[in-house]
């Protein structure tokens, strides 16, 4: 217990230095003399500070350093009694909590705060000693009293910092209970309501009662609207809960976002990201594009942009994007977040020369990268301009190069290797480096898929669904399998109602995943349903416009009669990504010359 209470009570909202009789002053140091000692006593108000106190003080520093800190904390806390002296009573507090006793911590601190009620320091002292002791319902009070201290600049910063006190605590639902008790007259001022509905609904979320989170966020977002705030604590607890996979929470973060035209680029980046981790590729651009034309010297919308729109293959907006960003970025100091933005940024832009063969000027990207973590990606990325080059075996020797730390180096550096190959359509060799890894671990999942897919490749079918089931028995939730084994049944037009069935299993677990809709509608039109399939196909195409599913959607289209429109989804097909096979095979098969 006293280790635990020791670092809890390291994590205290103020820390507090030594200081005696308002006079700030070093660590304690004990005099080695008469002479300094009266130099210690000349340097304080003698209207606090009186020759029997000041031994007093130092017989106590004395005890505390020789190991008693028992009897230096109660002379230190009579001291601070007798004087009424707010930096005594801190002092008196910090030798408890130093000596992990909190009990004793406890103690000083309520003398502290009785001593002086309308100190917030004394009061935030008792309070957060509480929540380290766990004695969560004591704090009703002293949470209040923090609340109410705040100055009115201050509160509605002081309401959310609630949380973070409260985090660590082990009965999230009583903390929840109590804070949303304490919080009562900040719930009912429309000054405070708005703050206070989002800490409510934060410590809900913690609680794990999301639907009381979001009713949280709808009373707070209520509240801003009735009195005109454009405050975004309640949309930004509604991204966390769209994380939360709770799909009702979008409306109010577009309900906030269309009624803000200039709120905080961060709440739209959030939702950007949260569109992105949802698969709503499309969505997330149009976001972002909003973010870069209201915000134009905000770094980070540029990178996400450029970033999305190279995987989208739209290459000159992403290198617009994304030289805007590393122009933005670099008038800044770099430091962290933005050396590893700057890192992504010069990977992405290499990546884009490569694609424009354009391999001096890749190499030259790849140069600027300086972070240490990063270079096994720029080292990746070389492999691949060496391939590029015809050089497949010399980029394998680059990615084998590289230092192996920790079994998670020699994983990726197994992944990069697998990637270089399969991209290069070297298939035999991809499947032999997956089989002797493997054979090590047998029963690795990810493994088992990359083998899988290889095994696709080369025809070996019957590989791939030994593969793709051992997957589904070892992880049932890895939705991946259930939906490349559902859409190779559909494309080779075998068992397609074990295919749809398969398929349907992946969705329950990734309902909003183009590709996954892409399988659904194919195997629907396999089945002879070709407008169930057409429908499918215009969510899909529109969530994520990808070449392959392009290809399926205009051979839909195209068996529909509607000729016309399907050559023009194919022509989008073929600008996103001319070199796809399933695009080229269904053109060739079709007989259709774009």
């Amino acid at each position: 217990m006293k280790k635990k209470l020791g670092l809890a009570f390291g994590c205290l909202w103020l820390a507090a230095p030594l200081v005696l009789a308002q006079t700030t002053k070093p660590e304690p140091v004990v005099p080695s003399g008469l002479a300094e000692a009266k130099a210690a006593q000349a340097a304080a108000p003698s209207s606090l500070l009186d020759s029997a106190l000041f031994y007093q003080l130092l017989v106590g520093e004395i005890t505390l350093q020789e190991g008693e800190p028992a009897a230096g904390f109660a002379l230190m806390l009579d001291a601070a009694r007798k004087t009424g002296d707010a930096q005594l009573y801190q002092r008196a507090t910090e030798i408890a909590l130093q000596s992990r006793s909190g009990e004793a911590a406890l103690q000083s601190a309520r003398a502290w705060k009785q001593e002086q009620p309308a100190s917030r320091e004394a009061n935030r002292y008792v309070l957060q000693i509480l929540i380290a002791l766990n004695r969560i319902a004591d704090t009703v009070e002293p949470l209040k009293t923090e609340i109410r201290l705040a100055p009115d600049v201050e509160r509605a910063s002081a309401l959310a910092a609630v949380p973070h006190a409260y985090a660590r605590v082990s009965d999230k639902k009583l903390a929840s209970t109590v804070v949303e008790g304490a919080l009562a007259d900040a719930l009912s001022d429309p000054a405070t309501a708005s703050a206070a509905w989002t800490t409510v609904g934060r410590m809900r979320l913690a609680a794990g009662d999301n639907p009381g989170a979001l009713e949280a966020a709808r009373r707070g977002q209520a509240t801003d609207s009735l009195t005109g705030s454009s405050a975004g604590g309640p949309a930004l607890l509604a991204l966390e809960l769209m994380d939360q996979k709770l799909p009702e929470a979008e409306g109010l973060v577009q309900k906030y976002l269309e009624g803000h035209a200039n709120a905080w680029p961060e709440i739209r980046m959030g939702y950007a990201r949260v569109l992105l981790d949802l698969q709503r590729y499309a969505e997330a651009i149009v976001q972002l594009q909003i973010v870069t034309r209201q915000k134009p010297d905000y770094p980070e919308g540029w990178l996400v942009l450029g970033s999305l729109q190279l995987q989208d293959n739209q290459l000159a907006p992403a290198q617009t994007a994304l030289e805007r960003y590393v122009a933005l970025a670099q008038q800044q100091t770099p430091q962290g977040e933005s050396k590893r933005g700057l890192a992504q940024a010069y990977l992405s832009l290499s990546q884009l020369a490569e694609k424009r063969k354009d391999y001096a000027a890749a190499e030259n990207w790849l140069n600027k990268i300086e972070n240490s973590s990063d270079l096994a990606l720029a080292q990746t990325r070389r492999a691949s301009i060496l391939a590029s080059q015809g050089k497949l075996e010399e980029g394998r020797q680059l990615i084998r190069q590289l230092p192996e730390r920790s079994p998670d180096d020699a994983r990726l550096k197994l992944n990069a290797e697998v990637g270089l190959l399969r991209d290069f359509k070297q298939y035999q060799l991809a499947h032999d480096l997956l089989a002797r890894a493997l054979a090590k671990t047998p029963d690795e999942p990810d493994l088992l898929y990359d083998q899988a897919m290889m095994a696709e490749k080369l025809g070996f079918l019957d590989e791939m669904e030994r593969q793709l089931r051992r997957i589904i028995q070892l992880k049932p939730d890895y939705y991946q399998a259930y939906n490349a084994l559902g859409y190779s049944l559909a494309d080779r037009n075998v068992r397609l109602p074990e295919g749809k069935e398969l398929i349907q299993k992946a969705l329950e677990y990734a309902p909003s995943d183009p590709f996954i809709k892409d399988s659904l509608g194919w195997v629907e039109f396999r089945m002879g349903n070709a407008s169930e399939a057409q429908q499918i196909f215009e969510a899909a195409y529109k969530a994520k416009p990808d070449a392959e599913i392009a290809a399926h959607f205009g051979e839909v289209l195209w068996s529909l009669g509607q000729r016309e429109r399907a050559v023009a989804i194919w022509k989008e097909g073929q600008l996103i990504n001319p070199d796809d096979e399933t695009l080229l095979e269904t053109l060739k098969r079709l007989r259709v010359k774009l």
